[in-house]
This record gives C-alpha cells, sequence and structure tokens, in this order.
C-alpha cells in the first residue's frame, strides 16, 4: 500500500491516525520533535498494530531538514499534516511561537508537495475558524469569523495559504477537515490524550480531577443561555475523528474529490454542555466528581456543534460513539497511565 507521512504523528490525534491507516494497509512514516508527545506512544501503536512504523524525530522549522527529509522519501504519496501547537491559552502568551510552529512548517511541506508529479494532503484545521457562529448546527458555508486567539489566526492562515497554492499547483490535492472536539482513547488504553503539563482540554481535566490528581474542576460560567447555563460543544471520539482522516486520504487518492481543495467539519452533530460531559464522566465511572462554578473565561463561545451532512454524504463518513462510550475510553486510559506511573 501506498507510504503516508504523518506528521505530529505521536500526539493525541496523530497516533490514533497511525493506527487507523495501518489497519487499512497503509505503510506509515511519522515525523514528530516531540515538544508535546513521547516517544513512548511508539510503543502504543505497536501494541495496538503490531507494527511500528518508521519515525525520525524532526522539527519540521528547519527549512533544510524538511528538504533533506524529502529528497529521502521520494514514494510518500500522502501527508496527513497534525504538527502544531494547539492551546489556546498559551497561543495569547506567546503569538510568535505560534505563528512560527503553525505557519512556517505548513509552507516549507507546501513547498516540498509543489515538487511532486502528484501530493495528496490532508490539513488538520479546526472549528475554531467559525468563532461563535451565527446559526447552529454550523455548516462548511458558515463564514469565518475574526479569530479569538492566535492560535485559531494559525488554522485560518493555514486553510488560506492551502487554498490558494491548490489554485496554482494543479498536482496538489488537499483537504482541510475543521475539527470540533476531539476527546477519548483507543479501545486497547495502548494510547490515548497525555497532555504535558496543565490541560487544555475539558475532558483530561474531568479525568485527572476523578482520578485524585487534581482536587476540583472549575465549570466556567453556568449563566450561558444553554439548557443548564454551561456551554455547549460537539464532542468527537478520537477513534471516529482518525478514521475520517483515512477516508478523506483515500477520496484524494482514489481521485474523488470534487475539487483540489475541499472542506469538511467533522463532529458528531450534537452539542453536550460541560455539566452534561460531567454526568456522562460520572456514569461511566461510577463516582462523583468534585466541580465548582466560576465565572466565565474570555474568548469562550457559548455553544458549537457540527452539521455533519457534508462529511456523511460526500465522504461516507459518521461518528459511530456516543459520548458514553469515550468518556469509558478516557477512563480507562486515565486509570491505566496512572496506575503505570
Amino acid at each position: 500500500m501506498a507510504k503516508i507521512l504523518v506528521t505530529g504523528g505521536l500526539g493525541f490525534i496523530g497516533s490514533h491516525t497511525v493506527v487507523e491507516l495501518q489497519e487499512v494497509g497503509f505503510d506509515v512514516v511519522i515525523i514528530d520533535n516531540c515538544s508535546n508527545s513521547s516517544e513512548d506512544v511508539l510503543e502504543g501503536i505497536t501494541k495496538i498494530s503490531g507494527i511500528t512504523p518508521e519515525f525520525e524525530k524532526l522539527d519540521l522549522r528547519e527549512k533544510s531538514k524538511v528538504i533533506d527529509f524529502f529528497s529521502r522519501h521520494h514514494d510518500i504519496e500522502g501527508i496527513i499534516h497534525f504538527a502544531a501547537s494547539k492551546a489556546v491559552g498559551e497561543s495569547v502568551e506567546k503569538p510568535l511561537l505560534y505563528y512560527e510552529n503553525n505557519i512556517t512548517t505548513l509552507v516549507y511541506i507546501l513547498q516540498e508537495l509543489q515538487k511532486k508529479n502528484k501530493a495528496n494532503f490532508i490539513f488538520s484545521s479546526s472549528c475554531t475558524v467559525y468563532g461563535q457562529a451565527d446559526e447552529l448546527p454550523i455548516t462548511e458555508d458558515a463564514p469565518v469569523k475574526p479569530a479569538e486567539s492566535p492560535y485559531g489566526n494559525t488554522k485560518q492562515i493555514g486553510e488560506e495559504i492551502i487554498s490558494e497554492t491548490c489554485k496554482v499547483t494543479p498536482s496538489l490535492n488537499a483537504i482541510a477537515l475543521r475539527y470540533f472536539n476531539p476527546i477519548g482513547a483507543h479501545a486497547s488504553a495502548n494510547i490515548g490524550e497525555l497532555p504535558l503539563g496543565v490541560p487544555a482540554n475539558l475532558v483530561p481535566f474531568i479525568t485527572q480531577t476523578g482520578i485524585g490528581l487534581r482536587e476540583q474542576l472549575s465549570v466556567y460560567g453556568n449563566d450561558y443561555e444553554t439548557r443548564d447555563g454551561t456551554a455547549i460543544r460537539d464532542y468527537i471520539h478520537v477513534v471516529d475523528l482518525a478514521k475520517a482522516h483515512v477516508v478523506a486520504l483515500q477520496r484524494i487518492i482514489e481521485g474523488k474529490n470534487k475539487s483540489n481543495y475541499e472542506v469538511f467539519n467533522v463532529g458528531t452533530g450534537t452539542g453536550s454542555t460541560v455539566l452534561e460531559v460531567i454526568n456522562s464522566f460520572e456514569k461511566v465511572s461510577g463516582d462523583s466528581l468534585k466541580y465548582k462554578i466560576v465565572g466565565r473565561r474570555e474568548g469562550d463561545i457559548v455553544a458549537a456543534y457540527a452539521d455533519t451532512n457534508k462529511a456523511n454524504n460526500e465522504l461516507g463518513w459518521s461518528a459511530q460513539s456516543t459520548l458514553d462510550d469515550a468518556m469509558a475510553s478516557a477512563w480507562k486510559w486515565e486509570q491505566k497511565v496512572r496506575n503505570k506511573s
């Protein structure tokens, strides 16, 4: 089968996507600089698939190393590009780090792909490009709003760079996948979400509080105009998300894409409030969770959930797992990580 490069392939979404690629027979090469991941993830991938993917520890900000990599790997037929910094709060404090890490690396990769006779590229984008959407659920035609953070801006700029490059590069086929909120872990609990330091996402905060690593969870605001006053998001199981990457890649490799640049939302189509996510954790774990309501967090939007019709109908993909399924897998992973440590 085709050889696929996965940048950031030791990260949360990247590692699950590597497994799904291997499951359908793709030959995978991983690039990761391990700034927010660990080489130990390779062991987890191998335990699941029985295959150890080729791995190069490489910083994509070093242009000469990117050029060298592609000069040695002529046979790569597709790239899935995850490698990026992704914490909204950190991006506000360190905007130049985010623009360097998320934009220059994308440019360097696309420059190499322009040299190829045919290139297939999947971009890890985000629903942050929509901001607080005017209508829910959010379709791919919803306007892209001014970014709330440098992180969100890098995703908007990244999409623009890819779109404009595709216009002048007929040999390049690209799909941007706009994720909603990935959660959960592989059913085997051999890989999962392992944030270094303070988590940037809700579910690791919940599971770390549940296991006693954190004293209590802060719920930011209960005065939103939602069914219980807490913010609504679309939480998608990471394995479902990983499978969407495989389907998107197969679409362009097989020439089924309608244009050489396409965009798809990847979510469940269902919004859950913060309190509903907490209730799901309590249900699957059998434990009550310590949490307190605090003030709203600046930059947080009220609600965001996907209209998934385009992905369902054109990609032939849909999310299969429930919120409880995802939460149970996240809790199993958290317990395994803490028992090991």
